[in-house]
C-alpha cells in the first residue's frame, strides 16, 4: 500500500478491454497515481471502467480527456488498426504532443522507425513513452540480472531460452495481417525484451524453423553472448510455458515459468572422490545449489500475479520515473527500439546471419 500523503500523478486510462480489466487497471492500484478518468471508443464500456475502477469521468476522445482534466500522464492499452499496426505508438505520440507522458502496451509498433518517431517527439516535448515490457519486469528477472552481474557468477558466456512462438513463413511476412505475423509480432517481445534487458542490444541473429513453425534462433548479443531461443511451436497445452538457463563462469541460473529461481553457485563439487569414486551425490552444502519460488500460501503482495507477472511493477515505475524526474531505462524508448530491431531481423531469409540494426 501508498503511504499516505504520497503524491500521486493525475492519470487518465486509454483502452478499456478485457486485459487492460484483468491485468493493468488492477495494478494502478500500487502505483503512485490517481486514476481521474477513462477513454474507450464504447462510451458505454468507458462508462462502467470508470465505476468499476473509481474515475471521476469517462470520455470517448483521448485528446478531449487529456485537455478538459489536465491530465499528468495516461496509461494506453489498445489494439491494432486494420493494416495490422498496434496503435499505441501514434496514440503516444499525440498524448505527449498534448502534454501528457504516455505508458504505452506491448508490441510498442511494428517497425524500428516508429520508435524513432517515438523518441524525436519525446526530445521535442520533453514527455516520455514508457512499454509495458512484463518480462523485464517480474521478481525473477530484477534478481537474475543481479546474480549473474556479479563476481562470483564470472562472464556469461551464453544462455538459452524456450518460448512458445510460432516462426513467420515467406508468406506471412509480406502480410501484416496474417494470424501467424501478428501473433509473432505480439509475442516476440516477451523473450526479446527479457533478453535485451539482460546483455543490452543483439547483433544478429539466425533462425531455422520446421513445418509448424518451431524452431530455433542463435541471437549474438554484443558479440560475445550468445543466445538459443527455441520457439516451441506445438507443445502441449498442459506443458510448462517458458525456461532460462544463463551460464556463467563455473555458475548457471535458471528460471521456470517465469517464477521458479534456480541458482547453481560456483565451487564445490558432486561429491568426495571425484569422477568415478564419489559415493554421495550431495557435495558440498555450502556451495549447493539456493532455490527461490513463491509461496502461495499468504495473502502477501509479492505472491499475487499482478507481481510475479510483472505488471504492477512495471506500472509503478512509469509513475515512480515521472514523479522522481529519470528515465527509465527498463522498458524506455531505447529499450523498445532494440526489441522492435529484433522482429525486423526475423523479417529477414532463413538461415543466414542477419544483422539486427
Amino acid at each position: 500500500m501508498l503511504e499516505e500523503g504520497t503524491r500521486r500523478l493525475r492519470v487518465g486510462f486509454i483502452g478499456c478491454g478485457g486485459h487492460a480489466w484483468r491485468n493493468i487497471f488492477p495494478a494502478l492500484q500500487v502505483a503512485p497515481v490517481e486514476l481521474v478518468a477513462t477513454c474507450d471508443l464504447d462510451e458505454a464500456r468507458a462508462r462502467r471502467f470508470a465505476r468499476e475502477f473509481g474515475a471521476e469521468r469517462s470520455y470517448t476522445d483521448f485528446r478531449e480527456m487529456i485537455g478538459k482534466e489536465r491530465l499528468e500522464a495516461c496509461y494506453i492499452v489498445t489494439g491494432y488498426d486494420r493494416e495490422g499496426r498496434p496503435l499505441h505508438a501514434e496514440i503516444a505520440k499525440e498524448c505527449m504532443q498534448l502534454g501528457a507522458h504516455a505508458w504505452i502496451e506491448k508490441p510498442p509498433s511494428r517497425t524500428t522507425a516508429e520508435i524513432d518517431d517515438l523518441i524525436q517527439v519525446s526530445r521535442e516535448t520533453g514527455k516520455l513513452t514508457m512499454v509495458g515490457f512484463k518480462k523485464a519486469f517480474t521478481p525473477a528477472a530484477t534478481h537474475l540480472k543481479e546474480v549473474i552481474g556479479g563476481e562470483r557468477f564470472g562472464r556469461v558466456s551464453h544462455a538459452y531460452i524456450r518460448y512458445p512462438l510460432a516462426l513467420m513463413t515467406e508468406a506471412d511476412k509480406s502480410d501484416p495481417t496474417s494470424g501467424r505475423y501478428l501473433s509473432f509480432l505480439d509475442h516476440i517481445v516477451h523473450p526479446a525484451s527479457l533478453l535485451t534487458y539482460l546483455f543490452g542490444p543483439a547483433r544478429r541473429l539466425l533462425y531455422r524453423q520446421s513445418f509448424n513453425g518451431a524452431g530455433w534462433a542463435t541471437i549474438e548479443f554484443g558479440g560475445e553472448v550468445i543466445v538459443a531461443l527455441q520457439c516451441a511451436a506445438g507443445q502441449a497445452a498442459t506443458s510448462f510455458l517458458e525456461r532460462l538457463e544463463v551460464v556463467g563462469e563455473g555458475a548457471n541460473i535458471t528460471v521456470d515459468n517465469g517464477v521458479k529461481l534456480t541458482y547453481y553457485r560456483p565451487g564445490g563439487s558432486r561429491g568426495a572422490g571425484g569422477y568415478g569414486g564419489a559415493t554421495d551425490y550431495i557435495g558440498e552444502v555450502e556451495a549447493g545449489p539456493v532455490r527461490w519460488e513463491p509461496e502461495f500460501s499468504l495473502g502477501v503482495q509479492c505472491n499475487k500475479a499482478l507481481f510475479l507477472l510483472g505488471y504492477a511493477p512495471e506500472v509503478a515505475e512509469f509513475a515512480r520515473c515521472l514523479l522522481e524526474d529519470r528515465v527509465p531505462t527498463r522498458g524506455g524508448l531505447e529499450h523498445a527500439r532494440q526489441v522492435m530491431a529484433i522482429f525486423e531481423a526475423f523479417l529477414g531469409p532463413e538461415g543466414e546471419w542477419v544483422a539486427v540494426e
